[in-house]
């Protein structure tokens, strides 16, 4: 679980430096990217939520 942590910093750093530093010059392209990885990062926070709960459910089977 450690390892989609840091997979998830990374992405989350990676959002911030875009925004701060290398933003598309044309407003509407820059917002649909700005939308498609905040998309992303919510899709893979579900997927760590997912996780969690299969490994929660594994160990209560015990």
């Amino acid at each position: 679980m450690k390892k989609q942590l840091y997979i998830y910093a990374v992405l989350i750093a990676i959002f911030i430096l875009y925004n701060q530093f290398f933003q598309v010059e044309d407003e509407k392209t820059n917002t649909i990217i700005n939308i498609l990885f905040a998309s992303f990062l919510f899709l893979y926070i579900g997927y760590l939520a997912f996780l969690a709960l299969r490994k929660i459910k594994k160990t209560s089977r015990k």
